[in-house]
């Protein structure tokens, strides 16, 4: 299975914040729409990733003040990303070896969307369903 198909089962919204914007603008979103990341977009280019984790650890080495923090001062430059056209096993390993929940997935330099863990989880579950009612079939009509 490819991260494409996972995709398609999502919504194509992207939710974004800008790197300029306070941190309690993107906690404030990350809250109201019930997500786990924000693509940092500046000038239409993802120029990060920020997620739940990255707003409590900014807190820790800003003593608890974000008050005046800037989502470019607690974000991901640099996210680990993944193609479209990568299966999900590699997105299940390259999440768990880099400890992230949250993939953006990019077409080219194009964003076309972010999966989290659970996405990949689910799309795992659901193929080995597929795959175990397969076998249940095929043992039940064994030739004896």
């Amino acid at each position: 299975m490819q991260i494409r198909e996972i995709l398609t089962l999502k919504s194509g919204d992207i939710h974004s914040i800008a790197p300029t914007d306070p941190v309690s603008s993107a906690v404030a979103k990350l809250v109201g729409l019930g997500v786990g990341s924000l693509v940092v977009l500046e000038n239409g280019e993802m120029v990060g990733l920020l997620t739940e984790r990255n707003v409590v650890q900014g807190m820790l080495k800003q003593g608890g003040d974000l008050k005046d923090a800037k989502v470019s001062t607690i974000m991901v430059s640099e996210p680990v990303v993944a193609n479209a056209d990568d299966s999900v096993d590699y997105a299940r390993d390259v999440m768990t070896k880099s400890h992230i929940g949250h993939l953006p997935i990019l077409d080219g330099n194009k964003l076309l969307g972010i999966i989290s863990f659970h996405d990949v989880a689910r799309a795992c579950l659901k193929e080995a369903n597929f795959e175990n009612s397969l076998l249940k079939r095929y043992i039940k009509h064994w030739p004896e």
